[in-house]
Order: structure tokens, then C-alpha cells, then sequence
């Protein structure tokens, strides 16, 4: 079909002009994205080839002679030892916390579809205020919580006979987890609820008519249906797990003995960034964390696919 001409212009397509329209509305999001993903990205790979070190003697005083070095940083940061260490910790914590918040949340959201539609809206948005309060808050109001001095849960506890030190090296993981459990559940919750939305109520009729109870229901039907949204959750849960870093930090000033300045990859990374100064090699762990994270997503969005196959 020819393009016919308005005033000597030519006339675009009415397909094409829809597609133009539809998009326009991601652009903002692209323009976002490349002025604060990737124009800080390719700013990072720049800084990493290049060492800023001192002229004067013992490396004290004297301009900052610039040179270059090339990938250098990278191969060091990759074989830093507290960096590995530190990303050891999380990778424990990660072991233990990610099931348990996939699996909270998992029946949360089985509980909720089981709600009337009525009731669903109050629990919904009281499970999800949690992970709307920012982290640092978050932390800040768990910190006030667990203080021996006047939190109430200690309190609490010495008043049935058990004492707990919540700061102390055999608890600090535990109170971290139950705060990372506490802030990030109602989001998983709510992305697994929206699935099971989905789920057509046909075949929930069927599985009734065969004698299927809610029990057979939930596991066979629910479950499987939301499989993609648990392994989405569990990539989200994973990844913010290995850049810990607001919760440790806040931690570190009730508990400095345990939690040190490079307790995780992330306060490693500001650690090097903004207190040794070392914005150069602070930019090659970053970009080492971030392959790390790009591998384990790799890896786990791999297996999960196999076992879906299966």
C-alpha cells in the first residue's frame, strides 16, 4: 500500500503511528535508565583503569599523579580476600533467610486467595506496610526494639526466665534475618498473589468435582501456576541479599566488635569509596559484586528452568 502525501509530506502509516505512540510512554523510563544505569556504568569501567596514588613520599602528601593500569583492579579486587570473605557471609545468611521469606510469603499469598474478596484489601495493605517503610527505618525501629535498655522485647523475654542479648555475636544474624524477613515478605507476597489471580477458577471447580481438597488444591494447581513468580521473587530476594548493606551498617553501631567495616561486599565497597579514599578500586568491587550477582542469577534462573522442564 502507498504512503500518500499531506502538503507535500509523507503521510505515516496509521500501524506505525500507533507503535510510535505505545513508545513514548517508556520513554521516560529509557532516558532514566541510561542517565542512572548506564552512563554511571560505562563512568565506573572508566575509573577502574586507572590508580590515583600520591607523589609524595610513603605515599603521604605531594599532587596525585593519575596512571593507567588497565584491568589491573579488576584482577585484584576478583582475588581480595575480605572481599570473598565478606561475600561468603552473605551467601550463609542468603542459605537461610531466602527460603524463608519465599516460603512466608508463599503461604501468606495462598492464604490471602483463600480470603473473601472483601476481607483480602485490610490484610493485603497490612502486609505489605512493612515493605514500604524504607530500610533504614526499618532498621532504626528494630534497633530500638531489640536495645536491652529500652526495647521491649528484652523485657519481654527476661520476664518469662530468658535473657537475650540481640547485639551479641550468636544473634546478630538472627535479629538482621528477622528484620530482613519482617521488610521484604509483603512484596513477595503481593507479586504471588497477583498470580494466583490468573489461576482460571475452572479448574478449581474441576479438582472439586474429582474430590480435591483445599490442601490438594493449593499444593497441585496454586503452586505450579505461580512457579514463574517464585523464581522472579527468589532472583529479586537473592540479589538484594548479596548487597546487603543498610541493615549491617546500622547494626555496626550497637555491635562494632561483630559487625566489622567490611562485614559485607557492600560496606567493603563504601568502606574503600568514601573512608580510604579509593574511589578506583572501590569501582572494580563493584564491578566484580555485580558479575558475582549476574553469574548466581544465571546460575539459579538455569536450574529452575531445568526443573520446570522436568
Amino acid at each position: 500500500m502507498s504512503v500518500q502525501s499531506v502538503a507535500g509530506r509523507p503521510r505515516v502509516p496509521w500501524r506505525t503511528a500507533q507503535k510510535w505512540k505505545g513508545a513514548s510512554f517508556t520513554f521516560p523510563f529509557v532516558v532514566g535508565f541510561a542517565l542512572f544505569t548506564l552512563v554511571p556504568v560505562f563512568l565506573g569501567l572508566s575509573e577502574t583503569l586507572y590508580t590515583t596514588k600520591s607523589a609524595g613520599g610513603l605515599g603521604l602528601g605531594g599532587e596525585e599523579v593519575v596512571s593507567f593500569t588497565g584491568l589491573a583492579q579488576i584482577f585484584t579486587a576478583a582475588q581480595d580476600p575480605t572481599f570473598w570473605a565478606g561475600m561468603g557471609r552473605v551467601f550463609g545468611f542468603g542459605l537461610v533467610v531466602v527460603p524463608l521469606v519465599q516460603g512466608i510469603a508463599l503461604v501468606m499469598a495462598l492464604l490471602l486467595d483463600a480470603l473473601r474478596r472483601k476481607v483480602v484489601g485490610r490484610f493485603r495493605l497490612a502486609l505489605l506496610l512493612p515493605y514500604m517503610i524504607p530500610g533504614m527505618i526499618a532498621t532504626m525501629i528494630w534497633l530500638y526494639l531489640y536495645s536491652p535498655a529500652v526495647g521491649p522485647l528484652t523485657a519481654v523475654l527476661d520476664s518469662i526466665g530468658l535473657h537475650v542479648d540481640f547485639f551479641s555475636s550468636g544473634m546478630v544474624w538472627v535479629s538482621m534475618g528477622n528484620l530482613v524477613v519482617w521488610n521484604t515478605i509483603g512484596f513477595n507476597m503481593l507479586i504471588l498473589y497477583g498470580s494466583l489471580q490468573s489461576v482460571p477458577g475452572e479448574i478449581f471447580d474441576a479438582a472439586r468435582v474429582d474430590g480435591a481438597g483445599d490442601l490438594r488444591i493449593a499444593w497441585s494447581i496454586k503452586v505450579p501456576f505461580v512457579r514463574a513468580s517464585l523464581v522472579l521473587t527468589m532472583l529479586l530476594s537473592i540479589i538484594g541479599t548479596v548487597q546487603l548493606f543498610a541493615e549491617p551498617t546500622l547494626f555496626r553501631t550497637v555491635a562494632p566488635e561483630t559487625i566489622t567495616r567490611d562485614f559485607t561486599p557492600a560496606m567493603y565497597i563504601y568502606d574503600q569509596a568514601f573512608m580510604v579514599g579509593n574511589i578506583n578500586y572501590a569501582t572494580a568491587l563493584s564491578i566484580v559484586l555485580a558479575l558475582v550477582v549476574g553469574v548466581v542469577s544465571a546460575v539459579v534462573y538455569r536450574a529452575t528452568n531445568k526443573a520446570d522442564e522436568a
